[in-house]
């Protein structure tokens, strides 16, 4: 008989006890109205939650400058509050700890998504090269913020922070990834400004620091984690050194006291598929003080295998879970998985590829 499932033993996350440590990752799912979260995310997200578990909600923009894609939920008015309460609700009956991904697109947006069809605002004036683009409309010309403008952004995040916690939600994610707004501001490929927000790597990472520091006091360090993609050149987002980068935002992070640092790893270069590499993220998770959660194209051997070595406390999935609600469940049985269908990730169906996937007892015939 098998010994123990690293990925299926406790871990005490802050003042969270998780009973296993199996992560659903934060996919956009496109299944929002108006910017507005609807009643059939608390079935969605209600199936992936277990006792114990820890669920980090899909993209939710934090201003009306936030957006970049369709059908995305926001977290920046009343309504909005108001539509995510009955969904942290669902998780929080069947035991869950349920955390809002803090989101903005930056530059990944274009004039439709924006106030008065105003340019989206980045660190930068430079477009993004069109084969960068993953998904939804052709990216508009940013317009570089100007520094006394950025102040107001941070703000926007605290603001978003506190929205989230009315909302019930456990804590918060701040988005530092995948080329939007505060990858844009850390990566050199980027980020091209000559004044304190730009030049050095320390400069590069102010951005992204200062955020951290006006959520971490306006909600409490040990509800927030943030999610970064040193490696990564989703959305035209590459760095010249992306070991420094990781590097230095993982000690950097440590000033604040947060309670995780969530990093995709070094293979996934690209969204969806994976590269072997010689970059690792272990110096990250050395470096890093709090709850180290790693994430890109794992599966139930080598998540396992990264716990076990102590390369990670949790392991984030993303498809794996969208197409398993019951994921953790069928880990522990070595089951076999649902396949996921790509092509009803970014649709707006209420129920098609998004709570029609089978659990175990339903899929065996």
């Amino acid at each position: 008989m098998e010994g123990t499932i690293p990925l299926l033993t406790p871990y005490k996350m802050g003042k969270f006890e998780l009973s296993h440590r199996i992560v659903l990752a934060p996919l956009t799912r496109m299944r929002s109205y108006n910017f507005v979260a609807q009643p059939h995310a608390m079935l969605y997200y209600s199936q992936r939650a277990t006792k114990g578990g820890f669920l980090i909600g899909e993209t939710s923009g934090i201003s009306d400058t936030a957006q970049g894609y369709p059908k995305t939920p926001g977290i920046w008015t009343k309504e909005q509050v108001e539509a995510w309460r009955p969904v942290v609700d669902a998780v929080h009956e069947k035991g869950g700890v349920f955390f809002c991904q803090l989101f903005h697109a930056g530059r990944v947006s274009n004039y439709g998504y924006q106030p008065n069809g105003q340019p989206p605002i980045s660190c930068t004036d430079k477009m993004i090269r069109s084969e960068f683009q993953l998904y939804g409309d052709e990216c508009s010309a940013p317009r570089r913020l100007l520094i006394e403008e950025i102040p107001k952004v941070i703000n926007d995040y605290r603001i978003a922070a506190k929205n989230a916690i009315e909302a019930g939600f456990d804590g918060v994610e701040i988005h530092g990834a995948n080329g939007y707004l505060i990858d844009q501001f850390m990566k050199d490929q980027v980020n091209d400004r000559i004044d304190e927000y730009g030049g050095s790597l320390e400069n590069r990472c102010r951005f992204a620091l200062e955020v951290v520091k006006a959520v971490a006091e306006e909600i409490g360090a040990e509800k927030v984690g943030i999610r970064l993609s040193p490696f990564a050149d989703y959305n035209d987002s590459g760095d010249s050194n992306p070991e420094s980068l990781g590097l230095y935002m993982s000690e950097a992070l440590n000033k604040y006291g947060i309670l995780y640092c969530h990093m995709i790893e070094p293979r996934m270069i690209m969204q969806f598929e994976r590269e072997e590499t010689e970059n690792s993220l272990l110096p990250m998770r050395k470096a890093f003080g709090g709850t180290f959660i790693v994430a890109g194209g794992y599966g139930r051997d080598d998540g396992n295998e990264v716990i076990s070595n102590g390369g990670a406390d949790l392991v984030a999935f993303g498809r794996w879970f969208l197409a398993n609600p019951d994921l953790p469940r069928r880990f522990e049985l070595d089951a076999p998985l649902n396949k996921y269908d790509r092509s009803t990730f970014y649709t707006d169906d209420p129920v098609i590829g998004y709570t029609d996937y089978p659990f175990l007892e339903s899929s065996s015939q």
